[in-house]
């Protein structure tokens, strides 16, 4: 018998049965994923309420509390790839809209360096749309990887 057993049955009877109780108990508990199950709800329904950026908190709280909620973490992986989309299609059309007014200014403007503080603005915005524009790109390729895996 091996010396871990030996002094387990060395042990009183009501201390041996308080230990067995014990290791039971702790058997029975919720696994990592019904843990999450919460979380995972919360994160659904940000998502669906368009409420993006609070989704993506959401999902990184889940990364910190619940690490070993495996299927829990999958599914919001895909939910943050759709949100970041999301984000980056909306900051893509605000950035659009603001280069096209600010063109229409350039256009417009007689004062040479007003003008000038114009193109720089231009140029500061059409800069943030094809970071965005690449973004997108990305994401769209993870999704794909992420389905030819599956």
């Amino acid at each position: 018998m091996p010396p871990l057993m030996k002094r387990f049955f060395r042990l009183r009877s009501t201390t041996r049965l308080l230990l067995v109780l014990l290791a039971v108990l702790s058997s029975c508990g919720k696994s990592p994923d019904e843990e999450a199950a919460a979380a995972v709800a919360r994160i659904d329904s940000l998502y669906e309420a368009g409420l993006y950026r609070e989704a993506l908190d959401s999902i990184t709280q889940l990364r910190e509390y619940h690490p070993r909620a495996v299927k829990a973490r999958q599914h919001a992986l895909k939910i943050w790839q759709e949100a970041s989309l999301k984000m980056a299609q909306e900051e893509i059309a605000s950035t659009d809209s603001s280069l096209q007014a600010t063109l229409d200014l350039i256009e417009k403007e007689q004062d040479l360096y007003k003008a000038n503080m114009l193109r720089v603005k231009r140029d500061s915005l059409k800069a943030r749309y094809e970071a965005m524009c690449g973004v997108v790109r990305m994401i769209h390729v993870r999704q794909q990887e992420d389905q030819s895996k599956q």
